[in-house]
């Protein structure tokens, strides 16, 4: 039976119709709450341009563009509004006034300066679920597409075991402000082949970074690895310990980048619409600053396949994340596991991966994971689309394009993680 190694021994995968994968992977020499006790054509393949983080890196709070970290200047990029400009007063609260109609819709370079204080325990737990529903009419659509299979019966998402640094170390939470208030997404550790052992790299959804070309770039995006790691009600999270709310800290996002099909695709709230590369990879630092790597500090990353088996080629997809709309509240890691089949939203691109799954909004950027050749689970996809209710999660084949985004990111800190 395939297995992966963790450090109290070897966990075997979970028998099922299709097996599920298992995510419990090595974990580090001091366990999280001692590791911070309080604290596909040649047009897609284009990476769409982000612009390095331009403040002076997490854990520091005494003026922009002091550091000289890899991939860190003091530029801006150019026509952005003089509000954003002012770094000072986007950390003094400027971004609690973020207007749509204030931001470039047309941006296309990602600035994420650093706010202290901005996600404390209750407001992670308050922001809203990130969702791209599907309308009926796009369902339709679909469903009379050549390459569509059948839709799948719901699966109920089960809980993950607890403490999810012992079970699915590489998922975690993304926090974002969105012009439509605070929101969340999933995300996963991933491994960096120009780090190898000190990857930084986070892969989610695109729609989890960029609202498509009615938004633009998100602002103040975390990671949180291990969110809840206890598995607290929502209730209880506001004044919970912060080495459970966030028992591996918080980590920053420094960069990010997306496909531009997405964002001249996508939408802020339709979900089709983009959905055949809905795909981001964000660069993160802890909130404390440069230190120890995430990869180092969660215990493993997983390797990305972007050349993996088509859907109705692999015999089990398990998908992972942290659903907040009903009957869900954010608080929890959940999972599916079910054989995967075709959605095929646009003709022109590879269908997208579809399982049974009753998770919701969320969910979105929570990576899909196979067993890989070797018996250990991989990233073939990331949650991106689902209609409501839900019975299925669907998220993109990770061909040329997303590889793209994932080597600019990778060669762009490959002298410093």
């Amino acid at each position: 039976m395939p297995f992966l190694r963790t450090a109290r021994g070897r966990r075997p995968l979970l028998p099922a119709v299709a097996s599920a994968v298992a995510l419990a992977l090595a974990l580090t020499a001091c366990g999280p709450a001692e590791e911070d006790s309080g604290a596909d054509t040649a047009a897609d393949v284009r990476p769409a341009a982000s612009a390095p983080g331009t403040d002076d890196g997490p854990g520091t709070d005494d003026g922009p563009g002091t550091d000289d970290g890899p991939g860190r200047d003091e530029r801006l990029p150019g026509g952005l509004p003089d509000a954003v400009r002012d770094l000072d007063g986007w950390r003094g609260g400027g971004w609690r006034d973020w207007d749509a109609g204030n931001w470039p819709r047309d941006a296309q370079d990602f600035v994420n300066p650093y706010v202290k204080g901005v996600w404390d325990a209750a407001r992670m737990r308050d922001a809203g679920d990130n969702h791209r529903g599907v309308t009926a009419d796009e369902l339709a659509t679909a469903s009379a597409a050549t390459g569509t299979d059948p839709e799948p019966r719901a699966v109920e998402a089960s809980e993950v075991a607890r403490p999810y640094h012992e079970h699915a170390a590489p998922v975690g939470k993304v926090f974002m402000d969105t012009p439509r208030g605070p929101m969340v997404c999933s995300g996963t550790v991933v491994r960096d082949p120009a780090n190898p052992g000190r990857s930084n790299l986070v892969a989610t959804a695109g729609h989890c970074v960029h609202g498509g070309g009615d938004e633009g770039w998100y602002r103040n995006i975390v990671f949180v690895p291990s969110y809840n790691d206890r598995g607290r009600p929502a209730g209880q999270l506001g004044g919970a310990p912060a080495h459970e709310v966030a028992p591996y800290r918080m980590w920053w996002a420094t960069w990010a980048q997306t496909t531009s099909y997405w964002i001249e695709r996508g939408d802020a709230v339709s979900g089709a619409e983009g959905a055949a590369q809905d795909f981001a990879v964000l660069h993160v630092e802890p909130e404390g600053g440069p230190g120890r790597s995430l990869e180092e500090t969660v215990g493993n990353a997983l390797r990305v396949n972007f050349d993996a088996p088509r859907p109705r080629e692999l015999a089990g997809l398990s998908s992972y994340g942290y659903p907040a709309a009903a009957p869900y509240d954010g608080a929890l890691m959940y999972t599916c596991t079910d054989r995967p089949g075709r959605l095929t939203v646009d003709p022109a691109q590879p269908a997208l991966y579809r399982i049974g799954c009753t998770m919701t909004g969320g969910t979105s950027g929570g990576g899909m994971y196979a067993t890989g050749a070797d018996g250990r689970a991989e990233l073939v996809s990331v949650n991106a689309i689902g209609p409501r209710p839900t019975t299925w999660l669907a998220g993109p084949y990770l061909g040329a394009a997303a590889e793209g985004v994932f080597d600019a990111v990778s060669e762009r800190f490959a002298d410093g993680g």
